[in-house]
């Protein structure tokens, strides 16, 4: 029987060859508003030989320049194919071939209990990846960051410090079962990581066409609140106040008002942009969708299409 330390060596072997450190430089502007290159480091590993990287999209979000450093010391500067903000997913690229490309979990039939071993850069410390191990903690989290909400994580256990963004998550077999993605500051042993399979379906469409092609209903809204209720009288403490419509928008066209309340799309509640969110994910662009609105204190239902959400800036 395997022991502990030789099964996590065997994983780790497997592979560490393909995992990256990240270098950018990005511009940020001081109290008084003067613009200084300020460096950062992530990690990443290969998806193809060919010299396609996955990281987290705030890891390079904003770099003017990037270098990738290999775990043989190789350095290649780095070119941003495409970037998924609202998945926390960007894909590099650097001009070379052959390269080491770890086996992916073909599916996300993961365990509550099973081990957990995080690699990555963190803080771009000399002699080459960092390892640490743990155990999956739970299943399917959710969580609210700074710039996005990000749902189905892999939560653990296995320190990911700041650095470890963009690193591969692998199981007892060395095979990649998540990215990891983010940490909860001041928590204790709490990090989390994007399933790889999903993390590689978005892969492919920025390395296909530079983009992720979402639908959207071209407007924006905002959580009905209390402060809203309580100050506009409005006849329902949930759902999404409609803040703009996209002029010309199939929206536009369907009747769609500001101030209208979205209340249900189809068959599903809609409580807050969240669930909104969470429906459009399961359409596509030049679906056709029913919904339901509090126009004032009457209930409205109006019929749209779908449209392509746009490209968030790099």
């Amino acid at each position: 029987m395997v022991d502990f330390d030789e099964m996590v060596i065997n994983a780790v072997e497997k592979v560490i060859p393909s995992v990256v450190n990240i270098s950018e430089v990005k511009l940020m502007k001081d109290a008084y508003l003067h613009v200084h290159p300020v460096p950062g480091v992530g990690s990443g590993f290969i998806i193809t030989k060919d010299g396609f990287i996955l990281t987290n999209a705030h890891v390079v979000l904003g770099s003017q320049e990037i270098k990738v450093a290999l775990e043989d010391g190789r350095i290649f500067p780095g070119e941003i194919r495409g970037i998924d903000a609202i998945k926390d997913l960007a894909v590099i690229k650097i001009k070379e071939s052959d390269l080491p490309v770890p086996k992916m979990a073909k599916d996300n039939d993961l365990k509550i209990g099973q081990m957990a071993i995080a690699i990555g850069s963190p803080l771009g410390l000399v002699g080459g990846p960092t390892v640490t191990a743990g155990v999956i903690s739970a299943l399917n989290r959710s969580i609210q960051t700074e710039a996005t909400f990000m749902e189905g994580l892999i939560q653990t256990d296995a320190a990911i410090n700041p650095g470890n963004s963009g690193g591969p998550l692998i199981n007892s077999k060395g095979m990649v079962i998540g990215m990891n993605s983010a940490v909860i500051p001041f928590a204790q042993g709490i990090g989390f990581a994007i399933p790889i399979q999903p993390a590689v379906e978005i892969a492919d469409q920025l390395i296909k066409h530079g983009e992720i092609v979402r639908p959207w209903i071209s407007i924006n809204a905002v959580d009905v609140n209390p402060k809203l209720v309580a100050y506009y009288n409005l006849p329902t403490t949930k759902g999404v106040v409609v803040t703009d419509v996209v002029k010309g928008s199939e929206a536009d066209k369907s009747g769609i008002e500001v101030a209208d309340i979205l209340i249900r799309m189809d068959e599903t509640e809609i409580n807050n942009v969240r669930d909104l969110i969470k429906v459009l994910s399961k359409h596509k662009v030049g679906d056709k969708v029913t919904m339901e609105f509090f126009r004032g204190h009457e209930k409205v239902k109006l019929k749209t299409v779908l449209e392509k959400a746009p490209s968030l800036q790099r």
